[in-house]
């Protein structure tokens, strides 16, 4: 990156053919410091916390940084992930955070150490799967809370899956018990409904004559109630992923001062290809974009716009996006373009310069999966 030299108050970069654009710039060093901040933080409530890696495609040198930041567990949602992390010399223990399919529990129990579940079908082919490789698999049930995504509904049913994994099963453990909110249903973690998996861990408790290892609240959605002190005793685990890399959706969505958490662990780097005076109301009779939605445009006359050489392929939505260049507005993405309005930006934007973007969940998610953008660590 020591071609990179910024412009003096600017956020755009000086022209250097040699380097491939779109970049995707990783700080190593902020991730570690987030990490370690959210483990303490979170330790000192008694709580663990598995590190979701899945938000950043898994990238090794990024859950070096979750190992060495303490997290407990490194987890994911993709298998592959795991084993490559596995071949790459990761040491954690790993968790698959999606329900496993039939097709890959050969893989599941050489490779991962828990994964949640909820069906019993499933957990009968990783018993078996167990004893065919001579091997022992822990899992976490999921309990859902009303989120509507995975987990068993109904209490009685829910207890006695957990008493038959105790009392029936030899090479699998039941590790603990968990719930997810918010990622479908958008259902809010709150005192009550995790309250709700607490006695249900001290009904299971109670017959199966000690103690669940782990008792799972959620993710990031859950740290508010870690932050106001108002999470139930009993909840000992969240799988955080976003809260620890960009913890942006405590700030910008619950209304949380998280200034001491660094928020440009991840920035864009996207090269200007045309700058043009143009309407900013499409001319001609309107129907549908690339994508079949209908977008709708606010007539301000001529404005000077900026083509980037990015698009949706590479960052999913635009308005996830943010500028970090004063006076720089994005105004709307194609498949493989990013349009910005320049108007009212003081600095002198010229083909070929750069600009830099902060982010939110999913660009993360997606640049950071794809082939077309350049991953630098700083």
């Amino acid at each position: 990156m020591s071609r990179l030299i910024r412009n003096n108050n600017s956020c755009s970069v000086n022209r250097d053919d040699n380097i491939k654009y779109p970049i995707l710039q990783i700080n190593l060093d902020k991730i570690y410091e987030n990490v370690k901040h959210m483990v303490e933080f979170c330790n000192s409530m008694g709580i663990t916390i598995a590190g979701v890696v899945k938000g950043f495609n898994g990238l090794p040198k990024v859950v070096e940084q979750f190992v060495n930041g303490g997290c407990k567990y490194i987890a994911s949602s993709r298998i592959e992930q795991i084993i490559g992390l596995k071949k790459y010399g990761i040491q954690a223990p790993f968790m698959l955070i999606r329900i496993p399919m039939f097709s890959e529990i050969n893989q599941l129990v050489r490779y991962v150490d828990i994964s949640l579940n909820s069906e019993l079908e499933t957990l009968n082919h990783i018993e078996k799967e167990c004893k065919l490789q001579n091997r022992r698999h822990s899992v976490i049930l999921m309990f859902d809370l009303g989120d509507l995504r995975e987990g068993i509904i109904d209490e009685k049913e829910f207890i006695e899956l957990a008493l038959y994994v105790e009392n029936e099963m030899k090479k699998v453990k039941l590790l603990g018990i968990g719930t997810n909110l918010g990622c479908y249903g958008s259902i809010k973690p709150t005192e009550r409904n995790l309250s709700k998996l607490s006695s249900i861990a001290q009904e299971i408790e109670k017959k199966i004559c000690r103690k669940l290892d782990i008792i799972s609240g959620g993710a990031t959605s859950t740290l508010p109630l870690i932050i106001d002190n108002k999470i139930p005793k009993k909840i000992n685990n969240l799988r955080i992923g976003e809260g620890m890399i960009l913890a942006r959706d405590l700030s910008d969505y619950w209304g949380y001062d998280m200034k001491h958490m660094n928020q440009d662990t991840f920035v864009l780097k996207a090269q200007v290809v045309e700058i043009k005076d143009k309407p900013s109301y499409p001319v001609g009779e309107m129907f549908i974009d690339a994508f079949g939605n209908k977008p709708t445009f606010k007539d301000r006359g001529i404005r000077k716009r900026a083509i980037l050489a990015i698009g949706k392929q590479d960052f999913g939505s635009h308005d996830k996006l943010i500028s970090k260049t004063k006076g720089v507005e994005i105004i709307g993405s194609s498949s493989d373009h990013l349009i910005v309005d320049i108007e009212d930006c003081k600095e002198k934007i010229k083909l070929g310069d750069v600009l830099d973007f902060y982010m939110f969940y999913q660009p993360m998610l997606y640049l950071s999966g794809s082939t077309s953008v350049t991953k630098v660590y700083i």
